[in-house]
């Protein structure tokens, strides 16, 4: 994309809408509020005012929270069409508040990094910017960091590409290369980590859908694309996330009714490892790296392969829910070290200054990668009484991200002029 980087920097503030926001609306929708008399004051600010761009977004917002997709998007680019630019401002604005500009992709919240969750509490002005194909840029607010907040997905290739052409001399620093992102794939993530040391991470290939078929029928053995692989195998549409069309087949013979569920052209297969514990229990660990350092986000528990937190029973076990809290209270003097050689050359491959990563452990003790994301969710917002160590954690976890974009921003002088 070539374009100029146009930045206002007059001492009159540039207008920038301010929705509610994700994490208030979240909040809510967690904790189980009824949203229909906000969505109804929402939309009589949008019949009264043309334009209120802050309103639509917040009911694109609430739209996907009710699981409604279409009403998602449609709201979301009519908002667009009003302001390419959204704010969040400090809830409690101390002196000199650092001032992020995140460029970010249309989308769910799997679109982009959870920015919002992470510097909710933040002493930082966070100025979302949207980027659309083709669309040049808009005159941006004075910021003293960008961060390139698009996340790896399919639909983000493009966007991640257009940021990537933007002149080299943003004249502000830049955290998180769009192309660094961009190869972060199954597929890419495999080939980045493959031969790390310390790491275990299964072959992920992406194949078309008749490949699966020929597997099925027996014309093409998983071996010879899985690099010597057996079933079971783990299979999963293309561009899909949270285990949605995850699945673990034991023979080709699964494989038609696994297709007939499951229209997509494009998959992800890979060999499935058991990673149970001598106690016949899973673990997850998600793990995010700030400025090269790793720390520790959740973990896991579950008697099932397939393990997301909300499905994991951590609700209703006190003794999982002991064991995460000791996993957060020893991760640097035990995990960390453990895996200090993994987890050392995991950072210094991927070379962002956020990325966090899903992982488990072998039986014989090496860190097992299953995936890695920007768009990763990480938030404090499990109950205090229930999770009392939770909060403090991601505090932690919080203020090394802010203290990251900080020391981001100092890297080189501010710029004078406002164009590159």
């Amino acid at each position: 994309m070539k374009t100029s980087v146009r930045i206002r920097t007059r001492d009159d503030e540039m207008e920038v809408p301010t929705p509610i926001g994700l994490p208030t609306l979240v909040q809510m929708a967690f904790e189980g509020v009824d949203l229909a008399p906000l969505w109804n004051m929402l939309v009589q600010r949008v019949t009264e005012t043309d334009g209120d761009a802050a309103a639509l977004l917040d009911l694109s917002t609430i739209a996907h929270l009710q699981g409604r997709p279409q009403d998602r998007i449609a709201l979301q680019a009519e908002a667009l069409r009003f302001s390419r630019i959204y704010r969040q401002p400090p809830e409690n604005a101390g002196v000199a508040p650092l001032r992020v500009l995140a460029l970010m992709a249309p989308g769910d919240f799997m679109a982009n990094i959870p920015l919002e969750f992470m510097l909710d509490a933040a002493n930082v002005n966070l100025d979302m910017l949207y980027i659309l194909p083709g669309e040049p840029l808009p005159e941006i607010p004075e910021h003293d960091v960008a961060l390139v907040a698009v996340a790896e997905s399919d639909e983000n290739q493009k966007i991640l590409a257009e940021i990537a052409g933007i002149p080299r001399n943003w004249p502000r620093p830049v955290v998180n290369a769009p192309e660094r992102i961009a190869r972060l794939t199954r597929a890419g993530t495999w080939e980045l980590l493959k031969d790390a040391q310390g790491v275990v991470i299964p072959m992920n290939l992406r194949v078309p859908r008749d490949t699966l078929l020929r597997i099925q029928v027996g014309a093409t053995e998983v071996g010879q694309i899985l690099d010597g692989a057996e079933f079971p195998i783990i299979v999963r549409p293309a561009d899909s996330h949270a285990g949605k069309g995850l699945t673990k087949l034991d023979d080709p013979s699964e494989m038609m009714e696994y297709l007939s569920e499951w229209p997509d052209e494009d998959f992800y297969i890979a060999p499935f490892v058991d990673y149970r514990n001598d106690d016949g229990l899973f673990r997850k660990y998600r793990i995010a790296f700030i400025g090269g350092q790793p720390f520790a986000c959740h973990m896991a528990i579950s008697d099932h392969w397939m393990i997301h937190y909300l499905n994991a029973n951590m609700h209703n076990d006190a003794g999982k829910r002991a064991e995460e809290a000791n996993f957060m209270a020893t991760f640097d003097e035990s995990f960390a070290v453990r895996h200090c050689v993994a987890l050392e050359n995991i950072a210094a491959r991927a070379g962002l200054e956020y990325l966090p990563i899903d992982c488990g452990e072998t039986r014989d003790g090496k860190l097992l990668v299953f995936e890695s994301g920007t768009n990763m969710i990480v938030h404090s917002m499990d109950s205090p009484e229930l999770f009392p160590y939770k909060k403090p954690q991601m505090d932690i976890v919080f203020a090394a991200f802010e203290a990251m974009l900080r020391h981001a921003a100092s890297r080189r002088p501010v710029a004078q002029s406002s164009a590159a």
